[in-house]
């Protein structure tokens, strides 16, 4: 029974892979990378979105103020690569997040 599920567990891990390195051709593109440096490598996305980030709560009990934030939260740039799709994560300008998931 156990080895089933450390397949499945492997098969599922195989699929999609989060990392902070993606090979392209013989470079590497790294976490801390600035956004041009991914369009060198990947080219134009095939599409953008915004990544939301949460809202926080600051102040006392009373009165606490809200603040929205959905500047810091950063854009995900998708690539279709092959059977590969890409999302590069974009924060302030560099690279904060790769995931290359299988098709």
């Amino acid at each position: 029974m156990r080895i089933y599920l450390v397949v499945a567990l492997f098969a599922l891990s195989a699929a999609v892979q989060a990392s902070s390195t993606l090979r392209v051709g013989n470079q590497v593109l790294t976490a801390g990378d600035s956004r041009e440096r991914v369009t060198a490598l990947l080219g134009k996305p095939s599409s953008k979105s915004h990544k939301k980030r949460s809202s926080r709560s600051h102040g006392s009990r009373r009165g606490g103020v809200r603040v929205l934030s959905n500047d810091k939260g950063g854009e995900q740039w998708r690539y279709r690569r092959g059977d590969h799709v890409t999302v590069v994560t974009i924060v302030d300008g560099r690279v904060s997040d790769i995931e290359d998931r299988r098709l």
